[in-house]
């Protein structure tokens, strides 16, 4: 099984504190000089498969427009334990695995709870 980066694991930590239900995470990927395109592709590959796990709400793929060196994915979960789940699903093991190899910095993540309804 593909050992977690450091940054993820502080993720479900942080979530594990929290206990609310859903969950909505933006994480940050900055390519190492070039590999910017290697890791386009593999990002966008991640893109397909979450969306069909049940409990994936949104899961996007960005790419900054002040600096197309940074990508950013925006995720709402149904639940902590959805996101859990997708951590451990086997496609995200090319990431994790040359997370060190693509990118020069680790992944930022952010994680964020709603603060309006989702109806206004």
């Amino acid at each position: 099984m593909t050992e977690l980066p450091r940054e993820i694991l502080e993720l479900r930590d942080s979530l594990a504190r929290q206990g609310r239900r859903d969950v909505t995470v933006v994480a940050y990927l900055t390519p190492r000089p070039g590999k910017e395109a290697e890791t386009r592709d593999l990002l966008l590959s991640l893109v397909g498969p979450t969306r069909e796990e049940p409990g994936c709400i949104d899961y996007h793929l960005h790419r900054s427009g002040e600096d197309p060196c940074v990508f950013m994915f925006y995720e709402t979960w149904r639940s902590k334990e959805d996101l859990d789940e997708h951590l451990t699903m086997p496609y995200l093991k090319p990431l994790f695995d040359r997370k060190n190899e693509l990118l020069s910095t680790d992944i930022d993540v952010k994680l964020y709870t709603m603060t309006s309804s989702p109806e206004t």
